[in-house]
């Protein structure tokens, strides 16, 4: 933190409640005081409930200045004076630091506590509620405070130090996810479902296509390959007339039956890459390094940085217009995804356990970061940005106290006085 950072947290004005409350515990103060010298005088030469008056003045000042005391102790030493065990706040500022990150760390960011929090929310719910259904209120919030909120974030963050961090964290989690038995599991139950037909069949037409289009290569590897005497004869055309003929009618006997020996020769093959996939280790090894070599291919790295791009334009147009943007497709989207959400149950409960899981896992690989950040920066403060920043937000509560001693304080002497008369 600079000094001149400091030095604004440091004078930042105190909230007029805060203002308000505090003229009205020392009106009251100078109240009671004031009342106490009148009823002194008075009671000497008025009736004799000026006494009454005057215990409870008494009282109350004596009262309120305690509570003045106590509450000016916290945060600064009163009337300039250094007296013992006063500004606590700024004499402790970095124990307090520490205490606030420690409070952070054994309540909300130990992974078996977020879990257990994060049990109980239903996250797919509330989603679902908002997006088919968003209340004006928390409509107008988003508009006027989230979107603009998020647009001076993605402006004012440097982009390619936010895309490097982006890249980056998508890459490094790649290299973690071990592809080979998802994709075998995805791979196997599309077979069993039957999706994979009509990859088949486009894969089968693809070949047909590719035949028709290139059949010179075909004529001319038959042509080079066939000896003097067939070329000088032609028959080596006839050869490629029978080959290309041949090819392309077996590919129209496998896209019209389903059962031919070569398409099922194809699915039993797709069958046991499913199976390698899952449960080959060779064959997974050959796939992870694959992927690593994919993820480090230059040109992998500049789509990953497209990627971004587009993502962030589109998040910008969102932010900074996103009435226009929940009324187009987008919104058409989100709001087909809330409908979604509410009626599948299975969807909605993999997205709190992904959501649980995210949380957890953020946790625990992040969470001493968080708590060593709090610490630091508390101890970056100095003292008396603090003492403002916390004087600001309990300090109303506070003079409530000033105000509540001074009541309390007269009451109590009251009661004394006429405990004391009665006896």
């Amino acid at each position: 933190m600079t000094p001149s950072t400091s030095a604004s947290l440091a004078h930042e004005a105190a909230p007029p409640a805060l203002v308000r409350m505090r003229r009205v515990a020392a009106a009251l103060l100078v109240a009671m005081a004031a009342l106490f010298l009148f009823s002194r005088y008075q009671g000497s030469h008025g009736p004799s409930w000026w006494g009454y008056v005057q215990a409870f003045s008494e009282a109350a000042m004596v009262g309120g200045l305690a509570d003045w005391f106590a509450v000016t102790a916290l945060f600064r030493h009163p009337l300039g004076l250094p007296i013992p065990h006063t500004a606590i706040v700024p004499r402790n500022k970095d124990r307090i630091g520490d205490q606030l990150a420690q409070f952070l760390r054994d309540n909300f960011l130990i992974p078996r506590v977020v879990a257990r929090r994060m049990r109980r929310l239903d996250v797919a719910g509330a989603i679902a509620r908002w997006l088919t259904d968003p209340p004006e209120s928390a409509g107008g919030r988003f508009r006027q405070g989230a979107s603009k909120l998020v647009a001076q974030m993605l402006e004012a963050l440097d982009p390619q130090r936010l895309g490097g961090m982006v890249k980056g964290a998508v890459a490094n989690r790649l290299r973690e996810t071990e592809i080979a038995p998802i994709a075998g599991q995805l791979l196997d139950a599309a077979m069993k479902e039957g999706r994979h037909t009509p990859l088949l069949a486009s894969a089968i037409r693809w070949a047909s296509g590719a035949l028709s289009t290139n059949d010179y290569l075909i004529r001319q590897i038959v042509h080079d390959r066939a000896g003097s005497l067939l070329r000088w004869t032609g028959l080596d055309e006839a050869v490629a007339d029978r080959l290309i003929g041949g090819l392309d009618k077996l590919l129209a006997d496998m896209a019209d039956d389903p059962q031919h020996p070569l398409r099922l020769k194809a699915e039993e093959g797709l069958d046991r890459f499913a199976w390698d996939l899952r449960h080959d280790p060779a064959m997974r090894a050959r796939v992870e390094a694959l992927k690593i070599e994919l993820i480090d291919n230059p040109a992998m790295q500049r789509w990953l940085d497209g990627l971004w791009e587009q993502a962030r334009s589109m998040l910008l147009g969102i932010a900074r217009d996103p009435e226009a943007a929940m009324a187009g497709r987008l919104g058409d989207m989100l709001r087909q995804l809330g409908d979604t959400l509410l009626t599948d149950r299975r969807l909605a409960t993999t997205i709190n356990r992904f959501v649980r899981r995210a949380a957890v896992g953020t946790a625990a690989d992040y969470g001493d970061g968080i708590v060593r950040l709090v610490s630091e920066t508390v101890h970056s403060w100095d003292a008396d940005t603090i003492t403002r920043r916390l004087e600001n937000a309990v300090g109303r509560d506070l003079q409530y106290i000033r105000v509540n001693g001074t009541i309390v304080g007269g009451l109590v002497g009251l009661a004394i006085h006429a405990i004391d008369v009665l006896l």
